[in-house]
């Protein structure tokens, strides 16, 4: 791979899907000996509090900016030959996908280290927030 080829080719916040196969597909690379996704979905808990029945998700304007500049990082970690990452923005229902990643490396422990790193990145940096729908009818926002 020579170093001036793009290693970023998704980073979005997007108002319906996300689709695995269309991150997947984005970093495929003829190098690539490994591609490590993770997929969050819209769990029925959250911190020890069951009854989670919906979850509304809002981003900053500057939240895919900030995705991309993450994800470039990622992009520069040993090994990494693309990188790719969608958030859900809006509201979702339990079981719904919220957040696709993909790292393709040369090895698997690249792809599975750079992969890890990327949600983790991503859940720290990126001005994401989600307002949790409890079967109460209260509310709760995370990452305020």
């Amino acid at each position: 791979m020579s170093g001036d080829e793009q290693r970023v080719v998704l980073a979005q916040i997007v108002d319906s899907g996300p689709s695995v196969d269309e991150v997947l597909a984005a970093v495929r690379h003829p190098a690539a000996g490994a591609v490590a996704i993770f997929v969050g979905t819209v769990r029925d808990h959250d911190g020890g509090r069951g009854g989670v029945v919906r979850l509304d998700y809002s981003a900053h304007p500057d939240a895919e900016e900030t995705l991309a500049a993450v994800a470039e990082e990622i992009g520069r970690m040993p090994g990494v030959l693309r990188v790719a990452a969608v958030h859900r923005r809006g509201e979702l229902a339990v079981g719904d996908t919220a957040v696709v990643c993909a790292v393709a490396a040369a090895h698997r422990a690249e792809s599975f280290a750079a992969a890890r790193a990327l949600i983790e990145e991503l859940k720290a940096r990126v001005p994401i927030w989600k307002k949790q729908l409890f079967e109460t009818g209260s509310t709760e926002w995370v990452g305020l």
